[in-house]
C-alpha cells in the first residue's frame, strides 16, 4: 500500500501545475484516499485533496471494522470544462464504504466537456463499497465518466450508480448533449467486467429498447466476489421488484463472481429503493454482514 500512497502523493504534488493549464473559469479538483487495517479497526490513513473535493472525517456507524467516508463537493454542480479526479485505495483486510451527501449535478456544457475519473484499488482481503447518490445530467451537458476498479487476490467490491437524464421534475428532457461512460473492473490485472457506451440527447438510443427505451432514469449495482444460488437470485430479483413498487422495471444477472442489478424507469426515488434493496440482499453474500441504513441517502 505504501508504494501506491507514494504514487498518489506524487500525483497530488503535481496538481498545482495541472491546474495552471486549466482556464481560470474551469475547475480541477482531486481527492486521494487511503484506508488501512489497524487491529480490529479500518482507518482512513491517507487523505489529500486539491480544490473543492474532500472528506471531512471518518465515520463508524456499524462498528470499527468498516470505515465510512462521505465525499463532499462543495460547489454542488459541475459545469462545462470542469474535471474531477477521485482515487482511493483500500489496504489488505480493510473495509471502506464511500458515499456522497447529495445528488451530483452536471450542468450544460457551454462548448466544454466535463469529466470525472474514478480510480479504485482494493488489496487482498479488503472490501470497498462505492455508494454515491444519483447523478443528474442537465439538458445540453457533455460529460465523460471513466471508472476503473482494480482488485487484488480475493478483494471484494460493490458499486452503485443512478443516472438521471434531464430534470423530469422540472419538465426538462435530455434532448441535447452527450454522456460517455466507461467502467472497467479487473482482478490481478485480468478483466472481469467492461462496460462502455455513449448516449446522445435526443438520439434514437433514448427511445430504443437497446437504450433507455423512453425512460429517463437508470440504475446499476455490481457486486464482485459474491456467488448466489438460484434461490438467492430469485430473492434478489423479488426484493428489487418489490422495492421499485411498479415505478419502473428491474433485473438481475449473475456471471461467475459478478452479480449485476439494473433499474430502468422514470423515478429516481424508485431507483434508490431498488438499489438499496439489492445492496441489502447482496452485502451479506459478499462480506457476511447485514447492510446498515445509509442515513446520508435520506438527508
Amino acid at each position: 500500500m505504501m508504494d501506491t500512497m507514494t504514487e498518489l502523493r506524487a500525483r497530488s504534488a503535481g496538481n498545482a501545475g495541472n491546474a495552471s493549464a486549466h482556464s481560470a473559469s474551469h475547475l480541477l479538483a482531486t481527492l486521494e484516499l487511503g484506508f488501512g487495517r489497524d487491529g480490529d479497526t479500518s482507518r482512513l490513513v491517507h487523505r489529500a485533496h486539491f480544490g473543492p473535493l474532500r472528506v471531512q472525517k471518518a465515520l463508524y456507524p456499524e462498528g470499527p471494522s468498516a470505515c465510512h467516508a462521505i465525499i463532499v463537493h462543495p460547489p454542488g454542480g459541475v459545469v462545462g470544462g470542469d474535471e474531477l479526479r477521485i482515487a482511493a485505495e483500500v489496504g489488505p483486510d480493510a473495509h471502506a464504504v464511500l458515499s456522497t451527501p447529495g445528488a451530483a449535478k452536471w450542468y450544460r456544457a457551454n462548448g466544454q466537456v466535463s469529466t470525472q475519473h474514478l480510480e479504485l484499488r482494493v488489496q487482498a482481503g479488503a472490501v470497498l463499497e462505492w455508494m454515491p447518490q444519483e447523478t443528474i445530467f442537465f439538458n445540453e451537458a457533455d460529460v465523460e465518466l471513466d471508472s476503473r476498479v482494480r482488485l487484488a487476490g480475493d478483494a471484494r467490491y460493490l458499486g452503485c450508480e443512478i443516472l438521471c437524464f434531464g430534470r423530469s421534475a422540472h419538465g426538462e428532457r435530455f434532448e441535447r448533449g452527450r454522456v460517455r461512460q466507461r467502467l472497467r473492473i479487473e482482478r490481478d490485472g485480468r478483466p472481469l467486467w467492461l462496460e462502455q457506451g455513449t448516449l446522445a440527447g435526443g438520439s434514437a438510443a433514448m427511445d430504443s429498447p437497446l437504450g433507455l427505451a423512453g425512460q429517463t432514469v437508470c440504475g446499476s449495482l455490481v457486486a464482485v466476489g459474491a456467488t448466489l444460488g438460484s434461490k438467492g437470485m430469485a430473492a434478489l430479483r423479488a426484493a428489487c421488484r418489490e422495492a421499485a413498487a411498479g415505478h419502473g422495471s428491474t433485473g438481475a444477472t449473475q456471471m461467475k463472481s459478478v452479480v449485476l442489478v439494473r433499474y430502468l424507469g422514470h423515478s429516481s426515488e424508485a431507483a434508490r429503493h431498488a438499489m438499496l434493496a439489492a445492496w441489502q440482499q447482496l452485502r451479506p453474500a459478499l462480506i457476511g454482514r447485514a447492510a446498515p441504513e445509509l442515513r446520508i441517502w435520506h438527508t
